[in-house]
């Protein structure tokens, strides 16, 4: 008889899916099926691969009876968790949403703890509507479940970081470095910023499966370290190889200027950017450690240059 957990994960292809869709394929415990558009299959990691819309009833049937777990990496928008609830035609053990740090309320200056009053406010462009999607997709979850007697949970991670993550984050000043040996020196950001690597975000993940702890809890997942666009990449620096640091060169640029299109800005440039949160709960009930930023970007920096430099 198998005794495997079945889980099934929503998205679970493009970065956050995909790392935690291969650290669970080591397991032995679990039985993992996976549905997404097919962009990228994973059935190279021994699961099953579903290809199709989260929002179409024939794809959600193939999906099987029951799960113990699902973990919804792709839910953006209101209705998304119940129309995936009501079209799995079996049970549900566990439902794990992925939502973020942003969810809470802006500019009051506080150190967010989950307990932290979300967000109301309608924010403009691409930005405020990833917000407040996901601020209405936690309510959701908790009504929902609530009513089909699900346990859920939601982790809200911090900036996400590490090999796989084709975002124009890090790994667009990974490839500034090696391809044309120049980094930005911004000369006026003082804004601040808290990472979490993506195999702790998987962590979290794989500790919240079953944990009857984690049931209707939520959880701020970020690194101890609070960064600086000079921490950042100082750190970078010292991640490439000596002929690469030797080599490069820092183009001094205002946050103005880097705005207006000479450089990237991918993280808060300004106090008034500011947002920071604790991960005190993520260590005290699910027992994360969270690596150290100048091991994680080592580790990135070393994936992405066998991507940049043939």
């Amino acid at each position: 008889m198998d005794d495997r957990q079945k889980l099934l994960v929503i998205g679970g292809s493009y970065f956050y899916g995909r790392v935690f869709v291969m650290e669970a394929a080591r397991e032995e415990r679990f039985d993992i099926t996976v549905l997404n558009r097919g962009t990228y299959s994973m059935e190279q990691f021994g699961v099953t691969q579903v290809t199709g819309d989260r929002h179409d009833g024939e794809t959600l049937r193939a999906c099987g009876e029951h799960y113990d777990a699902v973990i919804d990496f792709c839910a953006y928008q209101p209705g998304d968790v119940q129309t995936l609830l009501e079209g799995l035609a079996g049970s549900v053990g566990q439902y794990i949403l992925i939502s973020t740090v942003d969810v809470y309320e802006r500019g009051d200056g506080a150190v967010k703890t989950e307990e932290h009053r979300l967000e109301e406010r309608r924010f403009g462009g691409e930005a405020g509507d990833y917000i407040a999607g996901k601020v209405a997709l936690e309510r959701e979850v908790r009504r929902v479940c609530g009513e089909k007697r699900i346990p859920c949970t939601v982790l809200r991670p911090a900036v996400l970081y590490g090999p796989y993550n084709y975002a124009p984050r890090e790994s667009v000043y990974i490839q500034m470095m090696l391809q044309n040996h120049v980094l930005p020196r911004y000369t006026d950001a003082d804004g601040r910023f808290q990472f979490v690597y993506v195999k702790d975000a998987a962590q979290a993940v794989l500790r919240a499966i079953g944990n009857e702890r984690a049931y209707g809890q939520a959880y701020n997942l970020c690194q101890d370290e609070i960064m600086t666009y000079d921490s950042f990449l100082c750190a970078l620096r010292e991640a490439a190889e000596p002929e690469i640091r030797e080599t490069l060169q820092e183009i001094p640029l205002t946050v103005e200027q880097a705005a207006g299109g000479q450089a990237p800005l991918p993280f808060p440039a300004t106090a008034d950017e500011t947002e920071l949160c604790s991960n005190e709960k993520s260590r005290r009930e699910l027992g994360l450690t969270y690596t150290d930023f100048a091991e994680g970007i080592g580790r990135t920096y070393r994936a992405f240059r066998q991507v940049y430099v043939s």
